[in-house]
């Protein structure tokens, strides 16, 4: 892996971000609108607000960055950017490690944005401390841009990369414990659960809800999610094609 492709190709990435306004307001406005139309809509209820914008601000960051990270990398293959990047002395890691960095960069602006506007215009109180909030936002947004990153390896069109969001999201959505607690549920999908990062960020933000130390299992948690986020890396280096067949 070399360091200065790595940074190119992030910068590169930058660049055409820079010039998709539709991709950044997806990025920076739709989670933040999304989260303010939860707080209208349970306004006579605030209790409710805070007892679900947590889970909440743990999800819609996973779905935006998990959409714009799979079509991006998959319309660089498909349109034969990545082959041609490939017969220069640019390892997959370097060009996902580039692509990494640069929705990173951009899903931690999303973090903050959303985190700041729940804690502040919108007055959602949780018991933990502000930035332990903020953090697993951050860590749930870059985990669904390493999740995008390796999905975007088995979709052949940007249409089936948006397909694999119900296959690959829902599940996630139905299990978290957000819906049920995850301890009521059958056995069998108890286990599941318990191998979905998702549940793992919902499990620290109701920690943070409703606890006001850091005590566990808010530390498994959040290395919960740096080990899955680090794994989709690492499988998508390894499953990423040149071309589209």
């Amino acid at each position: 892996m070399s360091t200065r492709r790595l940074l190119a190709t992030a910068g590169r990435v930058l660049l055409q971000l820079r010039h998709d306004p539709r991709t950044i307001a997806l990025i920076l406005v739709v989670p933040c609108a999304l989260l303010a139309l939860l707080w209208w809509v349970l306004i006579d209820s605030p209790q409710n607000f805070d007892q679900y914008g947590p889970a909440l601000l743990a999800i819609f960051p996973l779905i935006s960055m998990f959409l714009v990270t799979s079509i991006a990398t998959l319309r660089e293959r498909s349109a034969g950017t990545l082959e041609r990047l490939l017969t220069m002395p640019v390892a997959k890691v370097d060009f996902l490690g580039g692509y990494a960095v640069a929705f990173g960069a951009a899903a931690t602006v999303q973090a903050l944005l959303a985190s700041g506007l729940s804690l502040g215009p919108l007055g959602m109180d949780v018991k933990g401390p502000a930035w332990a909030v903020v953090l697993v936002a951050v860590l749930v947004a870059l985990l669904g841009t390493s999740l995008g990153l390796f999905v975007s390896a088995f979709a052949k069109t940007e249409f089936q990369a948006v397909q694999f969001m119900p296959a690959v999201i829902l599940p996630q959505l139905l299990l978290c414990g957000i819906i049920a607690p995850t301890e009521q549920l059958p056995t069998f999908l108890e286990w599941v659960s318990t191998v979905l990062p998702l549940t793992y960020a919902v499990q620290a933000m109701q920690h943070l809800a409703v606890v006001g130390t850091l005590s566990a299992p808010f530390p498994r948690d959040a290395v919960v999610l740096v080990g899955f986020t680090v794994g989709f890396l690492l499988l998508g280096s390894a499953t990423l094609r040149r071309r589209t067949p």
